[in-house]
């Protein structure tokens, strides 16, 4: 086991800051959003097309963002694709404020803004390793995953509501001016120099990751769990909110709370990951994680009443942040510098890759069993792929004592 290092030094907390603000920003967009579009259109293909054009970079530039952020300086990257963020965001707040946006608008500003993040989230995850020591990883990883729920789900979505109510533009131009001060944070990072060697052609150097994701067994058996664990949450998740109002009779404030409750607890789980992990291991808090999420989907189907239903879900926002903290700490000790980026990428690709295939399932199984039946299915499907891969977690185990 590491011992924890005392202190985080003063760039991460650059960087740390950074995401505080981006965050918050990201909250309050993401509740001005769909107020904006119901005000456009009530046609659900219409709005589909926004949440469509928002995941396809996901899908489309993954991997050559992977590429992009291995070959070129990295803290440059951020903020730069930060301050192309914050001229999307504030291009969109004048249309708004002319009267002049559209749902044309709205798929071209979610596309834009998601191609930003590819690059944003492979370049923040290959520098977060060279601002703190090893020791530190699972600290700062947790840290980071904190902030980011609680300006996301918790800070950021109250405010976009009321200023929304306010004027329209209004949260679209906090929103970019939150990109902007995380860009100038951003800048202050400090660089690490490039290798002066020729660069392979991008394809050549995308398919350098893939093998060696590939030829790593248990990077490759977690992308795998990753792929099925985040289907089997859209299967279930898409039936939450039925669940909670036509099952368990909830209001639309009691979903607020409900929601709240499952966004503290991964809140929380960032916060003490760091100390299970010096407590029990690495693997083993992954592989508790990853049975109590089985457990609880399980549980979810058959909440008998909206506490319940609160609790469960709170605990499953816990054991989620904790297996993925763990695993994005464990892609940067064993990742190569070099390779950082294209692993990234190539892993983020296969775990958002099913989201809505999974959505899909989700619906049809509600239709088909029930509105209960979604959850339990998904806890089940986790439940087969995570014993197909248990020899795999137990193996590193002994690895981990065989060091120790």
């Amino acid at each position: 086991m590491m011992k924890r290092d005392s202190k985080l030094p003063a760039a991460y907390w650059r960087l740390w800051w950074a995401s505080a603000v981006d965050n918050v920003g990201d909250g309050v967009f993401s509740a001005a959003v769909p107020l904006l579009t119901v005000t456009l259109t009530r046609d659900p293909v219409l709005v589909s097309v926004v949440s469509a054009a928002t995941y396809l970079p996901w899908l489309l530039l993954s991997l050559p963002a992977g590429a992009v952020v291995d070959r070129c300086e990295r803290v440059g990257l951020l903020w730069r694709s930060q301050v192309v963020q914050a001229a999307i965001v504030g291009a969109v707040a004048v249309l708004i404020w002319l009267g002049r946006i559209d749902i044309a608008g709205l798929a071209v500003m979610g596309f834009g803004l998601s191609a930003c993040e590819v690059v944003f989230s492979s370049a923040s995850l290959a520098v977060l390793p060279d601002l703190v020591s090893e020791a530190q990883l699972h600290r700062a990883n947790g840290s980071q995953y904190a902030i980011a729920n609680a300006g996301q789900l918790f800070i950021g979505p109250p405010i976009g509501s009321v200023l929304f109510a306010v004027a329209a533009a209004v949260p679209f131009g906090v929103d970019a001016a939150s990109f902007a001060v995380s860009a100038v944070l951003l800048a202050t990072l400090p660089r690490r120099p490039l290798p002066r060697t020729v660069q392979p052609p991008i394809r050549v150097a995308v398919a350098e990751g893939v093998r060696w994701l590939g030829r790593h067994r248990l990077l490759r058996t977690l992308a795998a769990l990753l792929a099925v664990n985040t289907f089997c949450y859209q299967l279930g998740n898409v039936t939450v909110v039925l669940l909670a109002t036509q099952t368990l009779h909830v209001g639309g404030r009691g979903c607020g709370v409900l929601l709240a409750g499952a966004a503290a607890g991964s809140v929380l789980g960032g916060m003490v990951n760091a100390r299970i992990v010096a407590r029990i291991g690495a693997v083993p808090a992954l592989a508790s994680a990853l049975i109590a999420n089985v457990v609880i989907f399980g549980l979810i189907g058959l909440s008998p009443n909206a506490v319940v239903l609160g609790v469960l879900l709170g605990i499953n926002g816990f054991a989620t942040t904790v297996w993925s903290v763990v695993t994005v700490s464990l892609r940067q000790l064993v990742v190569p510098a070099d390779l950082r980026g294209r692993v990234h990428s190539v892993y983020r690709m296969l775990g958002w890759g099913l989201m809505p295939l999974g959505s899909l399932a989700g619906g049809l199984v509600a239709d088909g069993f029930g509105i209960r039946a979604a959850y339990p299915v998904a806890g089940a499907v986790r439940g087969i792929a995570l014993a197909v891969a248990l020899p795999v977690l137990l193996s590193a185990m002994r690895a981990d004592r065989d060091v120790e």
